[in-house]
């Protein structure tokens, strides 16, 4: 090997070979780390640690949607590294808002949970988010309302009803994910959905759904016949 090139050059030049040649299907998912590590640091071999955040937050998935804090935490992540790894979660939850913003969100129920799944299903703690939809059951935005503790997030009905009306909203569906991983709506989700299905129901606004986020699935509270 030349002494002017260090070992880990060749490496980088495979694992792009690899990636045009095949697809990036054809890569490990450390191997899909190191690709985002690689433009933050251009140089040095980014295996080890590719590896190394695959074992402590579990999976690809779970370096990803990890707290920026916690990323940072870790020997050998720099403030670089964690922006690229941040963005490329924040990517995928952009292009999962468009795809579902282009048609009903009703009849595109499917999209809906994937992108929920996205924004929501790994957190640490408890976040409310409302879609806010128009009259053709169309997203006019999706705002996090709340970011609260690891079970429990406050939720205020008259906010919620005001920001409708301030957006002109017709409906929404309530979201929020459960960090513990059971899916189930506690006694307090259902209370607090009650409260703001009245609220919103006295201004004409319907409240189609709310689904729970977890990693182990959802739940809907329409399904389960609470709404």
């Amino acid at each position: 090997m030349s002494e002017d090139k260090p070992h880990y050059h060749g490496h980088r030049e495979r694992l792009r070979r690899r990636l045009l040649d095949k697809g990036a299907s054809a890569l490990a998912d450390y191997e899909v780390i190191e690709f985002l590590l690689f433009g933050a640091r251009p140089q040095g071999d980014m295996k080890p640690l590719a590896k190394d955040l695959i074992r402590r937050f579990g999976s690809l998935g779970g370096v990803l949607a990890a707290d920026a804090k916690d990323l940072g935490a870790v020997d050998g992540v720099k403030d670089a590294s964690v922006a690229a790894l941040k963005i490329v979660a924040e990517a995928a939850k952009r292009m999962a808002r468009e795809e579902l913003a282009e048609k009903p969100v009703i009849s595109s129920w499917d999209q809906l949970l994937a992108y929920c799944r996205i924004a929501l299903g790994r957190e640490a703690v408890e976040r409310f988010h409302l879609l806010f939809l128009d009259r053709k059951n169309r997203l006019i935005a999706d705002e996090a309302q709340q970011r609260g503790t690891v079970d429990h997030t406050p939720v205020y009905p008259r906010e919620v009803v005001k920001r409708a009306l301030e957006l002109g909203a017709s409906a929404l569906i309530l979201v929020h994910n459960h960090p513990s991983g059971d899916p189930t709506p506690s006694s307090a989700d259902i209370a607090m959905t009650r409260e703001v299905r009245e609220a919103a129901e006295k201004l004409g606004i319907s409240v189609h759904d709310h689904v729970v986020i977890a990693k182990s699935g959802h739940a809907s509270f329409r399904a389960l016949g609470l709404l």
